[in-house]
């Protein structure tokens, strides 16, 4: 095999795209766990998530969550790295471990549920970015 596809294959084995996470919540045998500080927690986060900021995970992990359990990590978004410095923490202590693409920022694209101590709300989806939205009138051109 050539390394290309070696390399997305691992990738592919490695990532979870954020609708195949809310297709199988709740439950779906896995932990889903918001990396990020406690402000961001507390700006949103999905409903249901362990909250464990990636600088605990070490401390933490092994006391929240049961050894061999399937777990997803997220944190912002594409342009936030800090849900891959989770996904390794939790590899070196021996969890089977997913990052979920797209962090919260994409959750809320989608137009999916967001908790916030005000409670649980849904944004409008944005049409760039899901494909579970009704498609889009086609555009015909004026009668000549």
């Amino acid at each position: 095999m050539n390394p290309a596809a070696e390399y997305f294959r691992a990738k592919l084995h490695f990532e979870i795209d954020v609708m195949d996470v809310a297709d199988s919540l709740p439950g779906g045998g896995m932990v889903l766990v918001d990396t990020r500080r406690r402000v961001s927690w507390e700006h949103g986060h999905i409903q249901g998530a362990l909250h464990l900021p990636t600088a605990h995970i070490p401390e933490q992990a092994q006391g929240l969550i049961p050894a061999g359990t399937n777990v997803v990590v997220y944190s912002w978004g594409p342009g936030c790295n800090g849900s891959t410095f989770a996904a390794l923490a939790f590899a070196e202590l021996g969890y089977p471990v997913r990052e979920m693409t797209g962090g919260i920022e994409y959750w809320a694209r989608n137009g999916l549920p967001v908790e916030t101590a005000d409670g649980v709300s849904a944004g409008t989806a944005d049409r760039l970015v899901t494909a579970h939205l009704p498609a889009a009138p086609e555009l015909t051109p004026p009668a000549s």
